[in-house]
C-alpha cells in the first residue's frame, strides 16, 4: 500500500511537471483575418517551443477583424472591422482577453470606411486608419475595457498614380516617447504628424512630410534610440529611413530598395519591424513572396541588405517575432497559412522551420 501511495504521488508530480513544462515552453496568439470565404472571425494560435504550432480555434466570431492590437495592460484586445456600412463607415470592438475565449465588450464607429490599422498607447489612446475613408479616428479605451470616440482628422490631398488619387491612411503611430503621432497615408504619399492636445488631434507646427514621388506608404518601425524611423513604401518596394533634426523636423535621410536587383514582375510591399536590439530589419513582399533582411548601420541608421527569404507562402501580410524574438511568423493571406521561421539573433538570418493553416490570415498579435 505504501509502494501504491509512492507511485500515485510520483505520478501526480510528474503530471504537474508536465503542465509546467507545457506553460512555459509556448506561447498563445491571436490571428486577425478576413472573413469573405472561410474564416468567421479571430483565432488563437499557439506557438511550441520547437517552432511548430497549433490552431486552438476561434475565439471570436467578427466580420473582417484583419487588424489586432493589446492593450498594455494586457486585459484587453482591439480589433478593427474592415468594412463599409450603411454610413460608409467601420467599425472598431473591444474584447476582455480570457484564457480561452474573447468577450466582446464595446463596439464603435470608427468614422471611415475600411479601417486596417489599430494601435493603443500607454495611457489607452487608441489610433484606428480608415484606408477607404482616408482619415485617422482617435479614441479611448477605459479601464473597463469600454471606447469613447474622441477625435478624428481628415487628410486632404491627391497624388499622381491610381492609388494616390485620394488620401488612404494605412496606418497610425505613437512615437516612442508617446508625445508624436504619425500618421501614414497611401494616398497622399505622406507622412502627417500630430499629438494628442485636450483629448483631440492637434496638427504639430510640421503638419507632414512627403515620400519620394509614387512611394506609397504603408508602415513604419522605430529604431530602439527613438531617433531613427523606418517607413515601408507599398508601392515601389523601398525602406525610407526618416530622422529628425536638431530642431524636431522630420527629414528623409536614404531610401533601399526590399527587391532582389533581378526581380521584375509586381510587388506590393506589406509590413515591416525591428528587432529589440536595433541591429536588423525585416520587410515582407507580395509578389516575390519574401522577407528583406537588413542590417542596419549602428552610427548612421543606414540599411544594408543581407538575404531575401522565401515565406513559404503567397501573398505575405503581416508578420510578427515571438515575444523571445527567437521566431518570426508570417502571415499568407491567398495560401491560408501561417508560417514560422528560426531566427539567428547573432546574424539575422532566418530558417524555416513550419507551418500551420489559417482562413485567410491577415494579422499576427503575441
Amino acid at each position: 500500500m505504501r509502494n501504491l501511495i509512492l507511485l500515485s504521488l510520483v505520478l501526480l508530480m510528474g503530471c504537474e511537471n508536465t503542465q509546467q513544462l507545457n506553460q512555459t515552453t509556448s506561447t498563445k496568439f491571436y490571428v486577425g483575418t478576413y472573413t469573405d470565404k472561410d474564416s468567421q472571425g479571430i483565432y488563437q494560435y499557439e506557438l511550441l517551443e520547437d517552432g511548430s504550432m497549433k490552431n486552438l480555434g476561434l475565439m471570436a466570431e467578427s466580420e473582417n477583424p484583419s487588424f489586432l492590437a493589446k492593450s498594455n495592460d494586457g486585459k484587453y484586445l482591439v480589433a478593427v472591422n474592415e468594412i463599409a456600412n450603411e454610413q460608409n463607415h467601420g467599425s472598431i470592438e473591444s474584447y476582455s482577453l480570457l484564457e480561452d475565449t474573447l468577450v466582446l465588450l464595446d463596439k464603435k464607429s470608427s468614422g471611415g470606411a475600411h479601417p486596417c490599422f489599430v494601435t493603443v498607447n500607454e495611457e489607452g489612446f487608441v489610433l484606428a486608419a480608415n484606408y477607404t475613408g482616408g482619415n485617422v479616428v482617435l479614441l479611448k479605451l477605459h479601464e473597463n475595457g469600454e471606447l469613447e470616440e474622441l477625435d478624428m482628422q481628415i487628410h486632404q490631398g491627391k497624388g499622381s498614380t491610381a492609388r494616390q488619387e485620394a488620401p488612404h491612411a494605412h496606418s497610425a503611430w505613437f512615437s516612442p516617447n508617446q508625445k508624436h503621432i504619425i500618421a501614414v497615408d497611401l494616398g497622399t504619399n505622406e507622412l502627417w504628424f500630430s499629438k494628442i492636445e485636450d483629448e483631440k488631434l492637434s496638427p504639430l507646427p510640421q503638419q507632414k512630410l512627403a515620400m519620394e514621388e509614387g512611394a506609397g506608404p504603408r508602415h513604419l518601425c522605430f529604431h530602439p534610440n527613438g531617433k531613427w524611423i523606418y517607413v515601408l513604401n507599398e508601392l515601389n518596394g523601398t525602406i525610407t529611413l526618416v530622422e529628425p533634426d536638431e530642431d524636431g523636423t522630420y527629414q528623409t535621410r536614404s531610401s533601399i530598395s526590399t527587391l532582389e536587383k533581378e526581380f521584375s514582375g509586381e510587388n506590393s510591399s506589406a509590413d515591416i519591424h525591428i528587432s529589440s536590439d536595433g541591429k536588423f530589419v525585416y520587410a515582407s513582399n507580395r509578389g516575390p513572396n519574401n522577407l528583406a533582411i537588413f542590417k542596419v548601420e549602428e552610427k548612421t541608421g543606414k540599411l544594408t541588405l543581407l538575404s531575401h527569404q522565401s515565406t513559404e507562402g503567397n501573398w505575405p501580410r503581416n508578420f510578427s517575432f515571438s515575444p523571445d524574438e527567437n521566431y518570426i511568423l508570417i502571415a499568407h493571406q491567398y495560401s491560408n497559412n501561417i508560417t514560422c521561421f528560426k531566427r539567428d539573433v547573432q546574424t539575422g538570418l532566418l530558417e524555416y522551420v513550419s507551418e500551420v493553416a489559417a482562413p485567410t490570415p491577415v494579422c499576427i498579435l503575441f
